[in-house]
């Protein structure tokens, strides 16, 4: 960046942090705040979802589906952290990176699920240690015969059932073993796709199973691991019974205090997502939240800076609330640059948390207790024309990445020079 173009970055941040100051936010401790809350960033999104199993490469049931041919998809693990490694140099903040089982290092090997162990992380963990970032971590209940049927943890045959009871428990000690490696929590999160296409007779009897299978899996406490648990909807070929909806595992979290993540594609259009942190956070200590942008369905578009993005972070700053809360990606774009995918998604998430930490919130909700609403209304409308921009770019300006919309022209460096040769 030129020294000129430094110069009107720093001068136009100092215009900005006078305009917030007559508003008694202090840009300098939101920035400083934002620094240090961490985003977990998801591998899903470089490579479509396919994996590294060596009879894997394509996303095959379990109610999701990536959707584009955009050339440069990575294949190893090894092509998915260069693709990373550039996103990373292009996103400010403190960066975590989001796997699951399928993201092996397998070398070629076939290794069934059940099987998998931290043996095929070991180059992944060493990668983190060397960029300094933490791991998160995922089981993989699709793209697999044993579950073709659509039913993985419920499932009524028992060996079916026990395979992937047993494939749950190897992520939770994947997980574990990746926190005391780098010496930093690991948030494991559990969703399967376990659901019927037409209206069932039974719903009560396959989510008796799931409970029992659950007892299993989370029977033993693991060191460093974050347990999670994920509703859904619907999906396709689950589209009138969920077996894991959001009832039952808000309820399984509550019991077995386990986090319980809310994701943004998982409830109906007209719910709002955002409202549902503070309800949630009555009754359990921390929250997992999966950021994406689902549009008519589940679709997991990548996430801008709408309304609906810019209300969770607002609600979690409102509720006081970030220390309990993990924040993490969770989108598939495979019409566009995978990378850039990446940026646009991780930027604007950052920008909504930036927005809720410039936000007075002390003031407004000041006013909201005296009643006067009127003002509230008032001063929530002049927030918005205030000068955002200028403060984020002063964050990408002290990250070292490039502010504005620089970034892009290292992506497609590096969709010419590396992208392209893959074909």
């Amino acid at each position: 960046m030129k020294q000129a173009d430094r110069d009107r970055t720093a001068r136009s941040y100092e215009d900005a942090r006078a305009a917030y100051a007559a508003w008694g936010v202090d840009t300098e401790r939101a920035l400083k705040r934002l620094a240090g809350i961490p985003l977990s960033v998801h591998c899903w999104q470089g490579d479509d979802v396919g994996g590294f199993e060596p009879t894997g490469g394509t996303l095959s049931g379990g109610g999701i589906q990536a959707t584009g041919n955009y050339p440069g998809r990575a294949r190893t693990p090894e092509e998915l952290r260069s693709d990373f490694g550039l996103a990373r140099k292009l996103i400010p903040g403190n960066l975590r990176f989001n796997l699951h089982a399928i993201y092996g290092d397998f070398k070629g090997k076939k290794v069934e699920r059940d099987q998998v162990g931290p043996e095929h992380f070991v180059s992944w963990m060493d990668w983190a240690a060397r960029e300094g970032i933490g791991l998160d971590f995922n089981g993989t209940f699709f793209s697999h015969p044993l579950a073709a049927s659509g039913f993985t943890l419920s499932h009524r045959d028992r060996s079916t059932r026990e395979f992937w009871i047993r494939h749950a428990v190897r992520c939770r000690e994947i997980g574990a073993a990746m926190a005391e490696r780098l010496k930093s929590p690991s948030v494991v999160n559990l969703w399967i796709p376990d659901g019927a296409k037409d209206q069932p007779v039974d719903r009560m009897g396959p989510r008796k199973i799931l409970l029992e299978a659950l007892d299993k899996v989370f029977e033993k406490s693991l060191r460093g691991v974050k347990d999670a648990v994920e509703g859904k909807l619907f999906g396709i070929g689950s589209e009138s019974y969920v077996v894991g909806s959001h009832e039952l595992y808000l309820g399984y979290a509550i019991r077995k205090g386990l986090l319980y993540c809310l994701d943004t594609g998982h409830y109906h259009p007209t719910e709002t997502v955002s409202d549902k942190i503070s309800a949630v956070l009555l009754f359990l200590p921390e929250l997992l939240l999966h950021v994406s942008r689902g549009i008519r369905w589940d679709s997991d578009h990548v996430v801008t800076l709408s309304d609906e993005i810019r209300s969770i972070p607002q609600e979690v700053e409102r509720a006081s609330a970030w220390e309990r809360v993990s924040f993490a990606l969770d989108f598939f774009d495979a019409s566009i640059n995978r990378v850039a995918a990446w940026v646009i998604g991780s930027r604007a998430t950052q920008k909504a948390m930036l927005l809720a930490l410039l936000e007075p919130t002390e003031t407004l909700q000041k006013l909201e207790r005296e009643g006067d609403v009127t003002a509230r209304l008032a001063y929530l409308e002049e927030q918005k024309s205030l000068p955002f921009g200028s403060v984020w770019d002063k964050y990408c300006l002290d990250a070292g990445v490039p502010v504005g919309g620089a970034w892009l022209d290292e992506v497609r460096k590096y969709e010419s020079g590396v992208l392209r040769a893959r074909g």
